[in-house]
């Protein structure tokens, strides 16, 4: 934690927010030596369960980033939902279907984190790593020029400094002051017109095995209280059919809220811990970079909370921005690789807004596996390079994601294609025969699996069949790079990243 007498002069990147999107950020930027700051207004994370969904793919990346342990630790699954009518449970209906993992995919069931637990997870590995968060601390102004950006900042002393960045990343919200501030203008429309309230409530009177729900997910006065495992409240969720009304958050009406839709008593309803107010809302910003400014999350793309898809695209965005920063910023590379931020996330954001909305807006509760984001790819961006023909239906392309595959060392040690992947490196993947050039640098590392030498043995075919045969460059976000026979072309490939074919490097 930093105050503002202690904020430094200059950083490379300053982020503005700290929560999912801006924390998973400063965390990844942090394990590249990347020097940030992350600015939040407040004076500490902020509260409430809000966001609680955790599909496959984040968790995916958040192994990478080292904190699935404790996400697993802390988070839980999904209870059936309890169908309520006239004081007594009528039905009880799956609401989020379990998946299969999969030697490819090791992770197939959304989680349950409540967003309060999950920024505290992110925070503390961000600091593990010697990050910053500077809390009470907020970006009044900025300008930009060909150098950098200028950044305006007042601190809880009521000092206002200047703080200059090579890059600036809004991470502050829907509402995005630095959006404004742009005038990056944002496309959209209401989901529905009608205001929803949310709030952390401790009660009595109701079981821990269903998520209780009293009415139908759209148009209505619906009411739903939701246990999250592990925890000891509840997280009501409630929908007012009136478009004008402006839902009350004060402790004494959220428990008559309660009471007046429900069976339960105001004697059964404790202490309401946090309680908030949106409508919801479809937008997207019609551009995600401004000259040395980017937007991220929902300063980037607001989302319906249904299907559990904002919070997941707004880590996404910054794990795909990360590795970009860094290799500009430490290694070398072009600055026009951040070019390729927008190009990749904005069709992606775009995709899952229309998920979002149409889940929202149909009322269908259930939530299965077309909602993890395992087949969010960028096989049409600018930094997918195949170079392999006749490639069959279904097969690996360059731009998907790099699957995994449980191997094990030619001593016999178990060790998976996650586990070779893992840290903020690009790895270069022979499966097979394919040659191996020598490379150097901290930024990339080779492996084999299988053919001469090899440093992986498959024997049971699970990385042959995720991967096939050939040479595959897997990028720091868990992507396809680059996929081809041999090794033409992978001098220009590297290039584009700061990275070169060198003198033979140690293994």
């Amino acid at each position: 934690m930093a105050g503002t007498d202690t904020l430094p002069a200059h950083v490379d990147v300053l982020i503005s927010g700290a929560g999912p999107t801006g924390l998973a950020l400063g965390l990844d930027l942090a394990r590249r030596g990347v020097r940030a700051l992350v600015l939040e207004r407040l004076d500490r994370l902020a509260p409430g369960t809000r966001g609680n969904g955790i599909q496959p793919r984040t968790q995916e990346v958040y192994e990478d980033f080292g904190v699935l342990d404790a996400v697993l630790e802390s988070g839980g699954t999904y209870p059936p939902r309890g169908i309520w009518s006239d004081g007594r449970m009528i039905d009880a209906q799956v609401m989020v279907e379990p998946g299969v993992p999969t030697p490819a995919a090791p992770y197939s069931t959304m989680l349950l984190l409540p967003q309060w637990r999950n920024l505290e997870i992110q925070y503390a590995r961000l600091t593990e790593l010697g990050g910053t968060v500077a809390f009470g601390t907020g970006l009044d102004s900025f300008t930009q020029d060909t150098d950098g950006v200028a950044a305006r900042v007042t601190g809880p002393d009521g000092i206002t400094r200047t703080v200059h960045a090579s890059y600036l990343v809004a991470a502050d919200g829907g509402r995005s002051p630095v959006r404004k501030a742009l005038g990056v203008t944002m496309t959209g429309q209401s989901v529905a017109p009608y205001p929803m309230l949310v709030a952390d409530i401790r009660l009595d009177g109701l079981d821990r095995e269903h998520w209780h729900m009293w009415g139908e997910f759209r148009a209505t006065d619906f009411v739903s209280l939701l246990p999250p495992e592990k925890y000891d409240y509840f997280l009501l969720m409630a929908g007012f059919m009136n478009a004008g009304t402006v839902p009350d958050t004060s402790p004494d009406a959220v428990r008559k809220l309660i009471a007046e839709r429900t069976h339960l008593t105001l004697d059964q309803l404790g202490e309401v811990r946090w309680a908030s107010t949106f409508r919801p809302n479809a937008a997207l910003a019609d551009r995600f970079r401004a000259g040395r400014v980017f937007l991220a999350g929902d300063a980037a793309h607001v989302h319906s909370p249904a299907g559990g898809q904002g919070l997941n695209t707004s880590v996404q965005d910054a794990y795909n921005l990360g590795w970009k920063l860094g290799q500009v910023i430490r290694h070398g590379a072009p600055d026009s690789l951040l070019d390729s931020y927008e190009a990749e996330r904005r069709p992606v954001a775009e995709s899952i807004l229309a998920t979002s909305t149409r889940l929202h807006r149909s009322g269908d509760m259930r939530r299965g596996s077309d909602l993890h984001q395992m087949g969010v790819g960028y096989p049409d961006g600018p930094l997918a390079t195949e170079r392999r023909t006749g490639l069959a239906d279904g097969a690996l392309r360059a731009g998907n994601r790099a699957p995994d595959a449980p191997c094990t060392t030619p001593d016999g040690t178990p060790r998976r294609l996650f586990d070779v992947f893992q840290g903020p490196h690009f790895t270069l993947l022979a499966v097979g025969d394919a040659e191996l050039p020598p490379l150097g640098g901290e930024m990339i590392r080779t492996c084999r699996v299988g053919g001469p030498a090899p440093d992986l043995l498959d024997s049971e075919g699970h990385a042959r069949d995720a991967y096939g045969e050939g040479l595959f460059l897997v990028r720091p976000d868990g992507y396809v790079a680059y996929a081809a026979d041999d090794t033409t072309g992978l001098p220009d490939e590297l290039a584009r990243y700061g990275m070169a074919l060198t003198a033979p490097s140690a293994r």
